[in-house]
């Protein structure tokens, strides 16, 4: 009953998916999300596109397009557990396909609802190791924070935004970390700082990458900066003391 779903549409579905003995482990009578944006397992984002309005499917998913290698003991608010390796079957009903909701104006509490969401599906991303599903997951919840509001935001918003914000910066350069990109996760870092400059897990992150490229003058302000704010903080005072090792003379005989 009518097209398929073209890309940036988004799509409401009733799920039902169950393990190979037949335990029910997904149960969501209108899960609602935009194809192609790593809100939902890969079945999900791969099988429903092929659907049309009204359509009932069933996806038989390896695990890779489930929950992977880890399961879901691993996901936050996520129960009954999904076993490691697991297979599963899914029970699908397209309920409908509309105009994805980015490009449209949204309430500043619609805002915070779609980036937390997207924010918390990038750390389910990256607890399973997939850090660059992650990272795409970090950068569109920075979309909808930053995408148009239908009002302005009141100050408690405004407030609660910027710390989503910040979050998903610093998510963001914790995922670059891991696929080793150095410069991008320093930029990201840096875009935290501008919003929230006595972050602490930004200056600390800041401060180890300046290091790493052999920065070790800017790196030390930043790190003692960090330890201002944190004095008790064992990493910062592990950092300062190799750096100050590494920029001690050698001794002479």
């Amino acid at each position: 009953g009518g097209p398929q779903p073209r890309p940036g549409q988004e799509v409401s579905v009733k799920v039902l998916g169950a393990l190979e003995d037949g335990v029910l482990v997904e149960r969501d009578p209108r899960l609602t999300f935009v194809p192609g944006h790593g809100d939902v397992v890969q079945a999900l984002e791969l099988g429903v596109p092929t659907m049309q309005p009204g359509e009932i499917s069933f996806f038989l998913a390896a695990c890779p397009y489930a929950y992977g290698r880890p399961g879901s003991r691993r996901c936050a608010h996520r129960e009954p557990d999904v076993p490691p390796e697991a297979p599963l079957l899914f029970e699908v009903t397209l309920l409908e396909v509309r105009d994805g909701p980015d490009p449209q104006p949204l309430p500043p509490a619609a805002r915070l609802r779609l980036g937390s969401q997207r924010r918390e599906r990038g750390n389910f991303h990256f607890a399973r190791g997939d850090f660059a599903t992650a990272l795409r997951s970090y950068r569109l919840a920075l979309h909808a924070l930053d995408g148009p509001a239908t009002a302005p935001p009141g100050p408690e918003e405004e407030e609660e935004l910027q710390e989503q914000r910040v979050k998903c910066l610093n998510n963001c350069a914790a995922a670059e970390v891991k696929l080793g990109r150095a410069e991008e996760a320093l930029a990201a870092c840096e875009a935290a700082l501008r919003i929230s400059p006595d972050n602490g897990r930004a200056l600390l992150r800041r401060g180890q990458l300046l290091a790493e490229q052999g920065r070790d003058a800017e790196a030390a302000l930043v790190l003692r900066r960090a330890l201002e704010l944190d004095p008790a903080s064992k990493v910062i005072h592990a950092e300062l003391s190799r750096l100050a090792k590494r920029q001690s003379p050698p001794s002479s005989t």
